[in-house]
């Protein structure tokens, strides 16, 4: 069976319509409006991006998800776990002024930011990994497992490593602690 997929069309002819508009129009469409929120913790799991980095959507879609995910009745939270490797999110701390650098606080988004596996990458959970050969657990952020839904905010790009990157990877690596 083949999925259905939504398009929204980056053009705005008409003035009666933005784009964080068409996006909040295109969730519904795709049946946002169908999940029970109503009082639930909904991460909304994304990449805050490295200063001087573009490749990141930007906060006013975060904005937009967390806006619909409140008239839902939910209590939205932008989350992304702390890296690995060196650079500005390698713990919570760091983690926050680059999201804050990047414009990803309180005040643009209209909700918190929360690290997902803590201050120093450590406060996790250990999910069994299902047939798994090589990982028999993985170790997911606290903050996300903890959430009732889950909302990937995504970018699709080609990347080096997996050929397709981004909207696999904001939920594969993005979501793993530095301990796991």
């Amino acid at each position: 069976m083949a999925s259905k997929v939504y398009f929204a069309d980056f053009r705005c002819p008409s003035w009666r319509e933005n784009l964080q508009q068409k996006l909040a129009r295109l969730m519904m469409t795709a049946g946002f409006g169908d999940i029970d929120m109503d009082g639930k913790y909904v991460a909304i799991k994304m990449h805050f991006g490295e200063p001087g980095n573009m490749a990141y959507l930007r906060p006013n879609w975060a904005k937009t998800v967390a806006d619909l995910v409140k008239s839902q009745g939910g209590k939205p939270f932008l989350t992304d776990c702390n890296t690995l490797y060196p650079g500005r999110r390698k713990n919570a701390l760091e983690h926050l002024y680059a999201a804050a650098e990047n414009g990803f606080n309180y005040i643009t988004c209209d909700c918190p930011v929360i690290i997902g596996d803590g201050l120093r990458g450590t406060d996790d959970v250990e999910v069994p990994v299902h047939n798994g050969e090589l990982v028999k657990n993985a170790k997911i952020g606290h903050a996300i497992m903890d959430a009732d839904i889950i909302i990937s905010l995504s970018h699709f790009k080609g990347h080096e490593a997996t050929g397709f990157g981004g909207a696999i990877k904001n939920l594969g690596m993005g979501c793993g602690s530095r301990a796991g």
